[in-house]
């Protein structure tokens, strides 16, 4: 990879942000290796498009010659003990071949300034204990705290 044709982006509701979300989808199958979740039903484009709109919802990706080599997916929650929003990170990934680059600190450096910009006060993200480079990313960024994080299905 040639960081210096390295871009990032906010996906908007448009055919490139289409087209970078199905890709974006494609890396988070192969990077945590849930084929079943990202490729058995996938979503429709209208769908696509309809979440891309939301303020709330935010996909950023770094790209390489049209190529999607790492994103994130964010949501931003509005407070209401505050006059203001914090950010929770659910998704990312960089592309296998492109680690080890500064791809995933640069991709967070990028949705930080998105996030000064609409008035983000905090960013949350959670990384397992045993995938180590993801957790001494996000201790050079920030306060780790131990929690319990338990998953709770409605159907």
């Amino acid at each position: 990879m040639n960081s210096q044709n390295l871009q990032f982006y906010r996906l908007q509701a448009d055919s490139i942000g289409l087209e970078q979300m199905k890709q974006v989808n494609e890396l988070y199958a192969d990077a945590f290796k849930e084929e079943e979740m990202y490729r058995q039903r996938r979503p429709s484009d209208n769908y696509l498009l309809e979440q891309l709109v939301k303020d709330h919802v935010i996909v950023c990706t770094a790209v390489v010659e049209d190529k999607v080599i790492g994103a994130l997916t964010a949501y931003v929650f509005d407070k209401l003990e505050r006059e203001t929003a914090e950010m929770y990170v659910y998704d990312l990934a960089v592309d296998e071949s492109c680690r080890r680059q500064k791809t995933a600190t640069r991709l967070l450096e990028f949705l930080f300034r998105q996030a000064e910009e609409i008035g983000v006060s905090a960013i949350f993200i959670q990384a397992d204990k045993e995938d180590k480079p993801a957790v001494a990313l996000y201790e050079s960024l920030g306060v780790k705290e131990e929690v319990f994080h338990f998953d709770i299905y409605t159907k």
